[in-house]
């Protein structure tokens, strides 16, 4: 796939093809080891719902052909045949079947070359704030997170969700020992006992590998003032602000209902937006107070300072500083609602600091459960 995308180049693709954002290549290294059962169909989703990405005009599959994880079926189960009315038909090679590398990569640039002129003739066109799906991560959080940024992003959900959007809170361990906020705000019961089971299902996993759920502080979660996990939970937790929870949804699964959400995924930042995105969000906003400089293809994601030093020290890679808030010079709610309209910005095609860098192309990272074989 990689030698398929160095085939277009950003800068002379663009003459050619201005409306066209690139062409992107998602490799990973699960194919052939994955194991039946739920890891299997993890993948299936993962790979399912990046297919179907609203972000993406049109997708070229490669398999290798004798992995454990196929290609057709991948396309039988999750039905990637089924095509929508003015969705492109999807080009499925198989290595083996075409004759190797040499001649897949032959196929495939050609099959994307024919794609391009389709895609340049897509035009922008308005829409309603309900189709905003929003991921939202944080990560090298530090002392400020749970008071200026991870709040100010809470009102900025909020907000979406009263004008009829999607807004999906993520990393189960780091609301571990807060879940019960969240419980209570559960529209229905059975919506309370999923994320419940959610929770018991991760502190079975982590046993099962020696580990415990009270202890994922980092090292620069520490030196940035974060002192137990529950600090670290609670300060996490204001990134879903105060909406009902509608509904919970397990890794990539596709997020069907608009209001506020929460999916179940790892803390680990890659993995996790990796899931959101492959679960329909199409906007991401990621929050640090130490300085992550994670970016995200195909949904393009801001990245909001919890602090000012940080904002002025890393200014090429930060969109939004929240330490305003500590600096006296703003409410969270007034910054929320600067996120919020930022937010809009970015979904009405401006550029976020990671896009203009072309930062993304290597963060797409499938959760990956199991031994591997």
């Amino acid at each position: 796939a990689q030698y398929v995308k160095a085939r277009f180049p950003i800068d002379s693709l663009r003459q050619d093809y201005p409306k066209v954002d690139g062409v992107i290549a998602f490799t990973h290294k699960s194919g052939c080891g994955v194991q039946p059962g739920e890891p299997y169909v993890m993948l299936q989703r993962v790979l399912a719902g990046l297919a179907r990405h609203p972000n993406i005009f049109a997708y070229v599959m490669v398999g290798l052909g004798c992995e454990g994880h196929q290609i057709d079926r991948l396309r039988q189960d999750q039905g990637l045949d089924r095509l929508l009315p003015g969705e492109s038909v999807p080009v499925f090679l198989n290595i083996q079947q075409q004759g190797g590398v040499r001649k897949t990569v032959e196929a495939a640039a050609a099959a994307v070359q024919g794609l391009l002129p389709r895609a340049n003739a897509v035009c922008r066109t308005v829409q309603p704030l309900s189709k905003l799906v929003l991921a939202m991560n944080c990560g090298g959080s530090d002392g400020a997170s749970g008071i200026t940024a991870n709040p100010a992003l809470g009102v900025a959900s909020d907000e979406l969700v009263r004008h009829g959007g999607t807004s999906v809170l993520a990393e189960t361990p780091e609301i571990f020992g807060a879940e019960h906020l969240l419980t209570r705000r559960a529209v229905s019961r059975p919506i309370g006992e999923r994320l419940l089971e959610r929770i018991r299902w991760w502190e079975h996993h982590v046993r099962t590998h020696g580990a415990t759920m009270d202890n994922n502080r980092s090292p620069g979660n520490k030196a940035g003032g974060l002192t137990t996990i529950y600090e670290k939970s609670l300060g996490a937790l204001a990134k879903g602000g105060s909406a009902p929870l509608s509904a919970v949804y397990e890794y990539a699964e596709p997020i069907t209902a608009p209001g506020f959400a929460f999916m179940d995924t790892p803390g680990f930042d890659p993995v996790s937006m990796t899931g959101l995105v492959c679960g329909g969000c199409n906007l991401g906003v990621f929050t640090t107070g130490r300085g992550s400089v994670y970016g995200c293809k195909p949904a393009p994601c801001l990245k909001v300072a919890t602090n000012t030093p940080l904002f002025t020290w890393m200014h090429e890679d930060m969109d939004l500083n929240a330490g305003t808030i500590l600096d006296g010079d703003e409410t969270v709610e007034q910054m929320g609602l600067r996120l919020f309209e930022e937010m809009l910005a970015v979904a009405s095609g401006k550029l976020t600091k990671s896009e203009l860098q072309g930062i993304g192309d290597e963060e797409f990272a499938p959760w990956i459960l199991g031994p591997t074989f």
